[in-house]
């Protein structure tokens, strides 16, 4: 592989942007949050990445110790990448980055493309405990790991067990709370979202 362009700079800064300062590199490990992901996967949750890009960086993720590429034991016997522990440990920075760029969304372009799974990591800003919280919107449903230490952050469609808490909103509510302009508890005491569940989770949501 071609050697990794780099910023020659003795900073930190600067050596963490040398891996994931290329555009796509972020928006490749935030899917790559919700575990495994097959390439035709990431591709289509990746509107705008051309083919040559995305193996390009996916690459460029493997050679430096972000990401993997292993292939599933038959039946599936695809090939999926993800994350490994250092690749992980950008969630913080990219939850940091969201909280940041709140400010830029403003009202949604005709061009926007959107996934409901997209909203997952707002949400897990707004929450706190462990446990797993199925959410429910109009553009698909996804479940998030509240607390995990490792392994995925979220994934798609429901939950595979039973989740501490369901969420059901519009995309108006999750659009909001993802700005930064409505909380989560808020959201909830005024009926903008439904909480179910049983778990420690739900009822700490419905009494906050």
């Amino acid at each position: 592989m071609p050697p990794r362009r780099s910023y020659d700079q003795y900073c930190s800064a600067a050596r963490a942007l040398d891996l994931v300062g290329d555009r796509w590199t972020l928006l490749i490990v935030r899917e790559l949050l919700a575990g495994p992901r097959r390439y035709t996967d990431l591709h289509a949750d990746l509107p705008g990445v051309s083919t040559d890009v995305l193996a390009s960086r996916l690459k460029d993720m493997e050679r430096d110790g972000l990401a993997t590429r292993r292939r599933l034991p038959p039946p599936g016997a695809a090939f999926v990448y993800e994350l490994t522990a250092r690749g992980r440990e950008l969630l913080p920075v990219l939850q940091a980055l969201g909280e940041w760029g709140q400010a830029e969304l403003g009202e949604r372009r005709p061009t926007d493309a959107v996934r409901a799974h997209w909203f997952a990591l707002p949400l897990l800003r707004a929450l706190t405990g462990d446990g797993v919280v199925e959410v429910r919107l109009d553009e698909g449903d996804f479940h998030l790991y509240v607390g995990a230490e490792d392994g995925p952050v979220f994934g798609d469609g429901p939950a595979p067990t039973e989740p501490d808490a369901r969420l059901v909103l519009d995309t108006a509510t999750g659009t909001a709370i993802s700005r930064g302009e409505l909380a989560l508890p808020d959201a909830v005491r005024d009926g903008r979202i439904t909480v179910t569940g049983d778990g420690t989770l739900a009822k700490a949501l419905r009494e906050a």
